[in-house]
């Protein structure tokens, strides 16, 4: 605000005192309203990127790499090839127009990826990366293929084993059962042939009884038709 004062039959305009003090006001000052940037935490120190310069880009564009180049942090002076690459499918002017619609924290997945996408449209002009995706899905599905195949062998080969260990169960069975059998009939014949012997010696005895019996039925016939002279 101006006013007006009169010195002498001149006006004059004179600044207010309220202009003054805002005039002395240091234009960094900071306003009591505004809050003072929070301090970066010691667990998280800020990243900073190692930028050579002259980069790949400017290089091999044969152009002055500015202080803040778009390009430098991403195609160093060390690895060319990256950048080759790329401007010949994208064009350095492409890359740049991508890199500053992009922020900062997505800049090296894009890169790579461009990278990745003009190595591929190199190797095959027609498909690309679809062709590359094709073919890994390819494989995929074969490899699939091979691993149900083997998982239907593996089942089968489990059917046959089971299938031997019963039948080998079954043997084991059927020959204790046939040795269990032998050993009885062996007992039996055993128990036989001693009943044998035992009926063979009764009947020896009973007929070696027999003959003295004989023999004193002999005598005695032989005592009743004795002559009557000699008794």
């Amino acid at each position: 605000m101006l006013k007006m004062e009169t010195f002498g039959g001149i006006s004059v305009a004179a600044p207010t005192s309220s202009a003054v003090a805002k005039t002395t006001t240091p234009a960094n000052s900071a306003s009591p309203t505004s809050s003072p940037p929070p301090p970066l935490s010691p667990e998280q120190p800020q990243q900073q990127t190692v930028v050579l310069s002259p980069c790949a880009a400017c290089k091999i564009l044969r152009r002055r790499c500015a202080d803040k180049c778009v390009l430098a942090p991403y195609f160093p002076p060390t690895d060319p090839a990256k950048f080759i690459i790329a401007h010949r499918v994208f064009g350095a002017s492409n890359i740049i127009k991508f890199l500053q619609e992009l922020p900062e924290s997505q800049r090296t997945d894009t890169v790579n990826s461009m990278v990745y996408e003009a190595g591929a449209r190199m190797r095959d002009p027609v498909y690309g990366c679809a062709g590359a995706i094709y073919h890994l899905q390819k494989q995929v599905c074969e490899l699939q293929a091979q691993l149900a195949k083997t998982q239907v062998e593996l089942v089968s080969m489990q059917l046959q084993r089971s299938d031997l260990l019963e039948l080998l169960h079954k043997t084991e069975q059927a020959n204790l059962s046939e040795q269990q059998e032998g050993q009885q009939n062996m007992s039996f014949e055993s128990s036989f042939e001693s009943g044998d012997e035992f009926i063979s010696s009764h009947d020896e005895v009973t007929n070696d009884l027999g003959f003295l019996d004989d023999n004193n039925n002999n005598n005695n016939s032989s005592m009743l038709w004795s002559d009557p002279l000699w008794t």
